[in-house]
């Protein structure tokens, strides 16, 4: 978070810049802007089919917002990419070794985010602990259930998942145009699912969140390439 701060360059053309504003208080105990900014909490997801904005994330029920407790947790749970620079085959080569927090969902948190998907872009099967509000922002979406179920989610529309197993599928200006779609993520108890304990299912999202909080049974990958996510067909 840098205060007062609107440079960002954003990865999906076609989509407005999300500008975050946070509140705080003042030595008066006035209420005041502490941050305006749109961050570098950006990150592709899924060979690029979409960009994650982490917006804010908590780690209790309730917050503490006393001294900024909550600010200075989700400023350490923004997306990072800290550049070193290695000496490969006599050529130096860029590396950039992840820092990627939170995981899809927080125990005993939330998470905040703004996704945006690239024209035609898909989130792929998956199923995750939490309670999730989506709301969608700009766009048209097809919504689809592990059961062969299936709705169109529209501008405006909110969506309230309860831990379902789903797939986002953007079909904007028939899957020429990029959508966006907030998502407010709260962590929820075991649940029991048709008899059976839950199972999360990241699928293809174990290389975005293997090993995070939350999902750590999953095969972390440590390091990517710029390409990897800075180039893309957005």
């Amino acid at each position: 978070m840098t205060a007062d701060s609107t440079e960002s360059l954003h990865p999906v053309q076609g989509l407005p810049r999300v500008v975050r504003h946070i509140t705080g208080h003042d030595a008066e105990g006035k209420s005041v802007f502490l941050v305006t900014d749109s961050g570098d909490h950006y990150r592709g997801l899924v060979n690029k089919a979409a960009v994650v904005n982490n917006l804010y994330s908590t780690h209790q029920h309730p917050v503490d917002l006393n001294a900024g407790a909550d600010i200075k947790y989700a400023r350490k749970n923004e997306v990072r990419y800290p550049a070193v620079q290695v000496n490969q085959w006599k050529q130096w080569d860029l590396i950039l070794t992840m820092i990627l927090q939170p995981g899809m969902s927080v125990k005993n948190g939330t998470v905040c985010r703004m996704i945006d998907f690239a024209p035609n872009g898909v989130l792929p099967m998956h199923r995750v602990q939490s309670l999730d509000y989506a709301v969608v922002i700009e766009g048209v979406f097809k919504l689809m259930l592990d059961s062969g179920e299936e709705k169109i989610i529209q501008r405006g529309d909110v969506t309230i998942q309860r831990s379902p197993s789903h797939e986002w599928v953007n079909i904007t200006g028939d899957g020429l145009l990029p959508g966006r779609v907030l998502f407010v993520m709260l962590d929820t108890r075991d649940a029991q699912v048709a008899g059976n304990k839950f199972n999360e299912s990241l699928g293809v999202f174990d290389r975005d969140y293997a090993g995070l909080n939350g999902h750590e049974t999953a095969v972390r990958v440590p390091i990517i390439r710029p390409n990897d996510y800075y180039e893309s067909e957005f």
